[in-house]
């Protein structure tokens, strides 16, 4: 992670229901110099944006015990439009994320596949960070 990224990003909400996914990336976020508030579901991480929390970044899983990514999304983009978001799959759901992007023009939308290539995750969020302060 580079200064640039690490300096625009700073907090990240990861919604994850897999326990061990859950913390294993938390610990990997940590070490990119993150801080993470990590949650289990959907409803947590709502009630988290509907705060004063910090949050510079949402990262959440497609498949959430309580609703899928797509209707968390939609949720979160009405509390603030313009949070970048890194939806993450254990299945390789290339076109259900290309619809999500493209359904998602108010920010920054990617995506990556599980098990995390740790290059390519950093790379991604760096990535939105850039997009989200301009650069």
């Amino acid at each position: 992670m580079t200064e640039t990224g690490s300096a625009i990003v700073k907090t990240i909400v990861l919604v994850e229901d897999d326990d061990v996914v859950r913390q294993l990336t938390a610990q990997v976020l940590e070490e990119f110099g993150y801080r993470v508030q990590a949650l289990r579901d959907g409803s947590s991480a709502l009630a988290l944006l509907q705060s004063d929390q910090p949050c510079d970044l949402l990262m959440s899983d497609i498949g959430l015990p309580d609703m899928d990514g797509r209707a968390l999304v939609e949720a979160a983009r009405k509390l603030r439009p313009t949070l970048p978001v890194l939806f993450a799959s254990g299945y390789n759901e290339r076109e259900l994320l290309d619809e999500v992007r493209a359904r998602d023009t108010a920010a920054a939308t990617d995506s990556i596949v599980k098990p995390y290539d740790l290059t390519v995750l950093a790379r991604r969020l760096e990535e939105l960070a850039n997009k989200r302060s301009g650069i």
